[in-house]
């Protein structure tokens, strides 16, 4: 008994030195946890102890722990919410030097509260929240640009961030700083070797169009654009015609990273900031419109029968409104204010058949010009103030859609004008006032479906001719025929031989 008794009460102790055993994740041990829950149960009585027992395990734990933990507590991660809040607290900040601006005075800050009003009434817009947010950014663009005029463009959205856009006047002086090439990028130079040189290509490939001057046709206006109000607004570069002609060629998704290569076919000569700078020129060429009688034709100097389009325009201080109700209802009170782009990429038609520098007093070149074909034909576009009734409708889709905002009080109503198009693009006007605006993906209306385009066809690698076209082989009998007509052209080329030689001998 004694024996048995010994064994116990080692059996006894090792399972208690187990029991004591400390966890190396929380160092704590199942001794002192099996207690304070026996206490705890002691102690509250609850009813139904067996199906609240786990639930009591983890309450006992958890105040263990609670009193181990350090009064230093980890700091939480900053979510993307309070770093947005942070970046745009600048906006809602003021120097306390600044100055009371009288209220009078004109300022190129666009009113983006009044413009937020009456598209709210159209049914699009910002939002009253992210419109104050987007002019308190314009407010520090225009100050810290010292920019002339400025007004919202837009919102062009992306599938990873979207792109809020601001128009900017050009102001004389002002040019584009062009990307300078790396040491790495510049073109490595061709050693000299005694090889025999490689053949030259014949092909001329086609003049570039050059670019239009800034401040003058798509390059009218700049073009500043920022992801989230508060953040850097980036300057977008000026649009080239090539650009206009492989935008109009492709269908691309924008991503919020002007820096995105885009991959296209065909090829788009730029980044994703070249592609939005051709999709902005191609949507106000499109879809910018205003009041018929708003503006006037401008005075030009020049020639008064020079021809070509004319591409200025002033307000008419005479201008006094149209009824909400006739702007609803006919389109001929629209009008286009920005130039159309012609399918050469320019609003104003240049003639690459000219070579710059080409002088036509040379008789020789002017020989050289009487074998060359005409000239292209100018292409001319509509003019500017053409009403939106002689827009051509696509796919069977008329091109614009109009109403009025309410029906019920039409007296305060503004007639709203949107484009089909162009998804997105939507205009208002009541009395003197109306603005243009984009909210959209920047992609033009396409119809049901979209085709890409066919690739070209093949060029011919040689002209084809019988002097390098291989001959077919000739049969037997056809060998068999030339054969005898050789040996008779022979035979009679040594008959006349032989007759001229005894004409020789009778001479003699």
């Amino acid at each position: 008994m004694e024996s048995e008794d010994s064994l116990r009460l080692q059996s006894a102790a090792s399972f208690k030195a187990f029991l004591l055993k400390s966890s190396t994740e929380s160092h704590l041990n199942l001794y002192d946890h099996l207690t304070g829950l026996l206490l705890k149960v002691m102690d509250e009585h609850p009813p139904n102890a067996v199906d609240v027992i786990e639930d009591m395990s983890r309450d006992v734990k958890r105040a263990v722990l609670e009193e181990q933990q350090s009064s230093l507590r980890e700091l939480p991660e900053t979510s993307a919410a309070e770093l947005l809040a942070e970046q745009q607290r600048s906006l809602f900040s003021r120097p306390e030097d600044a100055d009371q601006e009288d209220e009078l005075m004109e300022t190129p800050l666009p009113n983006v509260s009044e413009l937020g009003f009456y598209l709210e009434q159209a049914g699009v817009g910002l939002g009253r929240e992210e419109t104050q947010r987007v002019f308190l950014a314009l407010k520090q663009l225009v100050e810290s640009q010292a920019l002339l005029r400025c007004r919202l463009w837009g919102k062009v959205l992306g599938t990873e961030s979207s792109y809020i856009v601001a128009e900017a006047e050009y102001r004389e002086g002002e040019e584009e700083e062009e990307p300078s090439l790396n040491e790495d990028e510049t073109e490595p130079e061709m050693e000299d070797t005694e090889t025999d040189p490689l053949p030259l290509s014949t092909y001329k490939p086609l003049p570039d169009v050059p670019k239009e001057a800034l401040g003058t046709g798509a390059n009218k206006y700049v073009y500043y654009v920022c992801k989230e109000p508060g953040l850097p607004w980036v300057k977008l570069p000026s649009v080239s015609p090539a650009q206009i002609t492989a935008a109009r060629q492709i269908r691309k998704f924008f991503t919020g990273r002007l820096d995105n290569p885009v991959a296209s076919y065909p090829p788009f000569p730029g980044n994703e900031a070249n592609y939005l700078r051709a999709q902005i020129a191609r949507i106000s060429a499109g879809t910018q419109v205003s009041p018929q009688g708003f503006f006037q034709a401008g005075e030009e100097e020049g020639d008064e029968e020079d021809t070509s389009p004319r591409d200025s325009y002033e307000a008419n201080p005479d201008f006094e409104g149209l009824p909400v109700t006739e702007m609803a209802e006919s389109l001929s009170s629209w009008v286009h204010h920005v130039q159309h782009i012609l399918q050469q990429g320019r609003c104003t038609w240049v003639n690459l058949a000219v070579k710059p520098g080409e002088d036509t007093n040379d008789e020789g070149e002017a020989e050289e010009k009487e074998e060359e074909p005409d000239e292209p034909e100018p292409e001319v576009g509509p003019p500017l103030l053409t009403p939106l009734s002689q827009d051509a409708e696509m796919f069977g889709t008329p091109p614009w859609t109009s109403k009025v905002s309410s029906t019920l009080t039409s007296q305060h109503a503004v007639a709203v004008l949107r484009s089909n198009l162009w998804p997105g693009s939507c205009a208002y006007a009541c009395g003197k006032k109306f603005e243009n605006i984009y909210v959209g993906w920047g992609l033009k209306y396409a119809g049901e479906g979209y085709s890409p385009p066919v690739p070209p066809l093949p060029q011919k690698e040689y002209p084809s001719g019988p002097e390098i076209t291989e001959a077919l082989d000739p049969s037997l009998e056809e060998e068999q025929v030339l054969k005898e007509a050789l040996e008779e052209q022979q035979a009679a080329q040594e008959e006349l031989q032989d007759s001229g030689d005894e004409a020789e001998d009778d001479d003699d």
